[in-house]
């Protein structure tokens, strides 16, 4: 992709794959909402009901807007499947996570059995949506269970939590911020040092706590994603948090992505267009760019289980 430092590659850290099973999964939880009504009210695409074709969506997608790489979300517990069939569809360019409830009776059992099938290179922690802490032993116990399988990355929600669909789609949003301080997770990567986490939003509203996490853990991850519009509980802009970013943890540990989700818009390109030029205007150079944009994803996501 053509950059403020010339032709780079970019791997997005962030996308979540909204299967048609996610839909399904998702109307579920609201009598007399079908999967049809549900897109209909939302204005967007139905995904088709075979994921490895989303998957082809999604490829055709990135080629068009030169991205290389993606990690991929099953944005419900429960459709795991799906991303799995997508990564094993284009095994190159998808990487893909399962989101996990520590606080659901079989979690752990669900889980081992997730990663034991293959295809899955991390799993994703909500943990004010599910109403836990990640100092939590159900949470420390699909840790141990991730870093059982060696490469396996932990995404942890941290911060501000809004669910757009949810809210449109008149679906309860029971969150608790009381369990998005991303210090909760202090403990936890203390414990698996050899576990990457990644902690996305630069920690949505906790930026100085994630950074004070980073500075503690160097196993500790930022993802730069979505439109961070947390930054206005602090009068951030988007210069300021990368130049913090890069002061504590350097740019071997900042991952871009951009939150993109839903068809027909697609990937979100002004996400990386702000960014890029925020660091460009800081003076970053080339080797701290395809870091950031790319080179941090590929050494994170080494491990491929297939």
């Amino acid at each position: 992709m053509q950059t403020p430092w010339g032709e780079i590659a970019v791997c997005d850290a962030h996308v979540h794959f909204f299967s048609h099973n996610f839909f399904s999964l998702l109307t579920a939880q609201k009598a007399g909402l079908t999967t049809t009504g549900a897109i209909e009210a939302l204005g967007w695409r139905m995904p088709p009901e075979e994921p490895a074709e989303l998957a082809r969506e999604w490829i055709e997608e990135l080629n068009r807007h030169g991205v290389s790489r993606a990690a991929m979300i099953a944005s419900l517990p429960g459709d795991e499947r799906s991303v799995q069939r997508a990564v094993a569809a284009y095994p190159e360019r998808i990487r893909g996570y399962a989101m996990v409830n520590p606080c659901a009776g079989d979690s752990l059992e669900r889980t081992e059995a997730s990663l034991a099938a293959g295809n899955l290179h991390g799993i994703c922690f909500f943990p004010a949506m599910h109403r836990y802490e990640m100092n939590d032993s159900r949470a420390q116990a699909l840790v141990g269970a991730a870093a059982a399988h060696p490469g396996t990355v932990v995404f942890v929600h941290s911060g501000v939590l809004s669910v757009g669909v949810r809210k449109r789609l008149g679906l309860p949003s029971l969150f608790d911020m009381r369990y998005s301080n991303p210090i909760h997770l202090h403990s936890t990567a203390l414990a698996f040092p050899q576990v990457r986490f990644i902690v996305p939003h630069f920690g949505a509203g906790y930026l100085r706590e994630a950074l004070m996490l980073c500075d503690l853990c160097q196993n500790v991850f930022l993802d730069t994603s979505s439109s961070n519009r947390w930054m206005a509980y602090e009068g951030l802009d988007m210069r300021t948090v990368f130049r913090r970013a890069l002061d504590i943890a350097g740019p071997e540990r900042l991952v871009f992505g951009t939150d993109s989700s839903f068809f027909p818009r697609g990937w979100q390109s002004g996400t990386f267009d702000e960014q890029a030029t925020a660091l460009a205007e800081i003076g970053i150079g080339s080797a701290a760019a395809h870091s950031i944009f790319a080179g941090n994803f590929d050494r994170i996501f080494r491990s491929i289980q297939s």
